[in-house]
């Protein structure tokens, strides 16, 4: 429900719930007509400061974010940050950037269809379909807009989207924008995926099974057999979501399928970004070359979208060419995950389903313990953001531990013995 009723209903159940608690939100700053949520955004943050609880986001950064980082001109041990490998500012990747950057400016400046092709979109192109062991790959500007065009330029109404309960939100966008009709089944449930599809598949056209490589929130990652199996029985096409997968999974970063020993060619579509491990900004879909040509033709976010920028390109090309020769990058990774992860559950800690890949969830259960936890951590020198409701229920609120491979087990070993302090003085 939204429009006008449900903002006035909302704003009523904000003030009586202020009154309740001895303070009242201010009135909404709009003229004319509300946005839902904001009431309660504004709540919230005054509660919170109320309790001494400081807004953890938006803190700007004095330089580079790596296994530590500078905010305010102090010094942070940094869990906050998607460079898995340990790559962003690396010289090799700086000097194929300036390269890019002195001969071909900052921008393609149009929609690669119109005027802004270039050479280093379909040499990435070509190096992410060989990393995927697929035929043929495009790249776009954003890996958000990524999944959302390409869910919905390929999905349509009377077709079948079935996904993990925990996939992405660009994935659910795509997914309702498509028309199609969408089902969620519960988080690495192969049998409630199975359920689902024999309900529900003979009644739509088309299916698609969506999963991601590596879950962002929680750090474990799927049966892909089991799926690719559960796929063919029901004659749907899969697409797996590696943004936190590429050069993290398997020996040499190939991703899951590497990492599980299934085909990658049993895969129809591969989604993955710029962001993390190839330290850049974009995404990309690799996959079957009719399906890449008919995307590039006709997905919105494609078609009619500048094309990715040079030096973003140069620096996930660099960052490639590294990942192929430094494999050891993403076994000091698997170290690291591992360690903080053994460490956080010998001191007791809930970390959830992580598999200690490079992702490690510290849940507490409630927001309001994460964002008291993630102050007391700040002050204690650590930068670690907490993930809260309405991003997680609130029973599953947490801290967010991203691990690289640039943390020295020094680090990790103080970052528990900060985090099992601050926990202890928090519950006296």
């Amino acid at each position: 429900m939204t429009g006008p009723k449900f903002g006035r209903r909302l704003g009523e159940r904000i003030k009586l719930l202020a009154s309740l608690s001895g303070s009242a939100p201010a009135e909404s700053s709009t003229r004319g007509w509300s946005l839902p949520g904001v009431e309660e955004m504004e709540f919230i943050a005054k509660r919170a400061a109320a309790l001494g609880v400081s807004d953890p986001f938006f803190r700007q950064h004095d330089g580079l974010a790596a296994a530590t980082t500078l905010i305010d001109g102090r010094e942070y041990i940094n869990f906050s940050s998607y460079d898995y490998l340990g790559l962003n500012g690396d010289p090799r990747v700086i000097a194929q950037v300036e390269k890019a950057l002195h001969r071909y400016g900052t921008t393609v400046s149009a929609s690669r269809m119109v005027s802004g092709e270039r050479p280093f979109h379909r040499e990435l192109e070509r190096a992410l379909a060989d990393w995927h062991g697929a035929e043929d790959c495009v790249v776009m500007v954003s890996g958000h807009a990524t999944n959302v065009t390409t869910l919905a330029q390929l999905m349509r109404p009377g077709d079948l989207i079935i996904h993990d309960a925990l996939a992405h939100n660009s994935l659910i966008q795509g997914a309702i924008l498509s028309g199609a009709r969408r089902i969620a089944f519960p988080h690495n449930d192969v049998a409630a995926a199975r359920e689902q599809l024999w309900m529900h598949r003979r009644a739509h056209k088309r299916a698609l099974l969506v999963l991601e490589g590596h879950y962002s929130m929680d750090g474990d990652i799927p049966d892909l057999a089991a799926f690719v199996e559960l796929a063919r029985e029901f004659d749907c096409m899969t697409l797996v979501d590696e943004a936190h997968s590429t050069g993290v999974l398997g020996a040499r970063g190939h991703g899951i399928a590497e990492e599980t020993g299934v085909p990658p060619d049993s895969i129809d579509l591969w989604m993955g970004t710029l962001s993390k491990s190839l330290i850049s900004c974009g995404g990309y879909i690799a996959g079957r070359a009719d399906i890449i040509t008919y995307l590039k033709r006709t997905a919105a976010g494609f078609v009619y979208s500048v094309g990715l920028p040079p030096t973003n390109a140069a620096a996930s090309m660099a960052a490639l060419d590294i990942i192929r020769e430094e494999p050891w990058r993403i076994a000091r990774l698997r170290e690291n995950a591992t360690l903080l992860l053994r460490l956080f559950r010998e001191a007791g800690f809930d970390t959830g389903t992580s598999e200690g890949y490079g992702i490690v969830p510290l849940v507490t259960g409630s927001s309001l313990l994460a964002g008291r936890l993630s102050q007391a951590l700040f002050e204690r020198g650590l930068n670690v953001q907490p993930i809260i409701h309405p991003a997680v229920p609130e029973k599953a609120a947490r801290l967010r531990f991203f691990v690289s491979a640039s943390h020295t087990s020094g680090q990790i070993e103080q970052t528990v013995s900060i985090v099992t302090q601050a926990l202890r003085a928090l519950s006296e």
